[in-house]
């Protein structure tokens, strides 16, 4: 009973900011370019009516961003451990997100609703997403002219995105301070060859961006590493 509650309330709440939000502006027509966050420019450009699944809450939040800082509205759905101070330093801004951290049963009522008035959705399925499920969320995004980033599997994404080989900056031998992280990023469309590019994620000053020449790079510890070298 008191789960039912709960659960209508979450409904409400939702059908309240969604008359808030409603025709605050015009969004992307289908198939518009969205802003993508510069460091992923080299592989992956959002559109309005996509649908991308990221392997990482880090990899997401790139995401997340690009249309984030550009002023448009986006949404986090069933994703408890969203870090806002994280989601900021990345360039979300969070007074334009609305975030339903604990959605439930209701994490499909919700994202529908939210695709209807906002440009971007995260979404962190709390089960698993059927074809005809993943169709349907399809149709509506293409229909309202928004995009959905999923945490996790999304049947026929059109982009799949990984975050690859960590390896951080400052390790030593164990004895130093973690100062930059590199990790690469690859985006996968179809059955077209990956695209990949490396980050600094964070860089030294805190900051994330993309590394030029990266394939050149001296290999740096990473704390796998560290580990075996402690047990050998």
């Amino acid at each position: 009973m008191v789960a039912g509650i709960e659960r209508h309330q979450k409904l409400a709440q939702i059908e309240q900011l969604r008359s808030k939000v409603r025709r605050l502006e015009q969004k992307p027509g289908l198939g518009a370019e969205l802003a993508t966050h510069e460091a992923l420019g080299g592989v992956v450009q959002l559109r309005a009516g996509g649908t991308y699944a990221a392997d990482s809450l880090s990899l997401a939040m790139l995401l997340l961003a690009g249309p984030s800082s550009a002023g448009e509205w986006t949404a986090v759905v069933g994703v408890e451990d969203f870090g806002v101070e994280a989601a900021a330093e990345a360039g979300v801004d969070l007074e334009r997100t609305i975030l339903v951290p604990r959605p439930q049963d209701s994490w499909l009522e919700a994202t529908a609703a939210l695709v209807d008035v906002t440009t971007l959705v995260l979404v962190r399925p709390t089960g698993r997403v059927t074809p005809s499920v993943a169709e349907k969320i399809g149709a509506r995004l293409r229909t309202r002219g928004a995009a959905l980033v999923a945490l996790g599997e999304w049947p026929r994404a059109d982009v799949r995105l990984r975050a690859t080989e960590p390896r951080w900056v400052g390790l030593g031998n164990g004895d130093g301070h973690l100062r930059a992280r590199r990790m690469v990023v690859e985006a996968v469309r179809g059955t077209a060859p990956p695209r990949r590019t490396a980050l600094w994620f964070p860089a030294e000053d805190g900051g994330l961006g993309p590394i030029g020449d990266w394939q050149s790079l001296e290999p740096v510890a990473d704390i796998a590493d560290l580990r075996k070298q402690e047990s050998a």
